[in-house]
């Protein structure tokens, strides 16, 4: 079980298969298996790096104020302990947010990016989202915010109850506070000025039903040569909610930059 410490925090990530490498970034509130599907499809091709962001997974889950730029910095430190000078960075939501922030700062290392929700702000209340979050019932809550972030009826089959209930079962090895944070980190980070001055190629993918479609599609509009995607009947959480179509965006994206090394 890897773990990075490059940053000062322990970071646990794992790396499935070989090739030119791809990082990807889940969001809040699940885990490095939030890229369960992908990590099955892409890595007969491609070497993929699915990192737990601090505060999830096998991650620590520290409880004191840190910003984005600290979970970025985070990931890549992971991608430096594993000799990564250059890769395709995805995330969703904070993830794409990450990946946003590493094309900015860090545009000698991004091949491509494919930011899920796409904005280039954080959520406009946060405090209204950590506000109910308590340790005591914060396996129910993380429920509540994962229903939202997926199409309507989604969470009530049985595979959208199965793959969301794999971010709540271990709930009580999380921390209400450090989970907190990563809201708190998100929302005081807003890249959109800076957004011109993008020059990785970008995909940016959307669900029909997801909160962030608006502001994905500023995004989309601000960075030169960006292409947006929309995914119909799915959320927030495309990436679970509807693999195939996501996959289908993403393949095509990457092989007309030929980058993609799959048949």
């Amino acid at each position: 079980m890897p773990y990075s410490h490059s940053n000062g925090v322990k970071i646990h990530y794992e790396v499935h298969g070989e090739g030119p490498p791809m990082v990807l970034v889940h969001a809040n509130p699940f885990d490095r298996r939030l890229w369960l599907y992908q990590v099955a499809r892409y890595s007969a091709f491609h070497r993929v790096i699915a990192v737990d962001l601090r505060g999830y997974g096998h991650s620590d889950k520290p409880e004191t104020a840190f910003t984005l730029a600290d979970m970025k910095d985070d990931v890549l430190g992971v991608c430096a302990d594993e000799g990564i000078s250059r890769a395709i960075f995805m995330g969703v939501s904070v993830g794409s947010g990450i990946a946003m922030l590493t094309a900015l700062d860090h545009p000698e290392m991004c091949e491509a990016i494919v930011l899920v929700g796409g904005s280039s702000n954080g959520p406009r209340d946060v405090e209204a989202i950590v506000g109910p979050m308590r340790q005591d019932t914060l396996g129910a809550y993380l429920m509540h915010l994962m229903r939202g972030y997926v199409a309507p009826g989604f969470a009530d089959t049985k595979l959208g109850h199965w793959a969301l209930s794999l971010f709540t079962q271990n709930a009580a090895n999380l921390s209400a506070k450090s989970i907190a944070q990563i809201f708190r980190a998100r929302g005081s980070c807003d890249m959109t000025a800076r957004l011109p001055g993008m020059k990785i190629p970008t995909l940016v993918v959307n669900g029909q039903h997801d909160e962030s479609l608006a502001r994905g599609a500023i995004t989309a509009s601000l960075i030169p040569g960006a292409k947006h995607a929309v995914i119909p009947d799915a959320g927030h959480a495309c990436v679970i909610e509807d693999p195939d179509a996501f996959d289908a965006h993403v393949i095509g994206f990457l092989s007309e930059l030929g980058l993609w090394r799959g048949r």
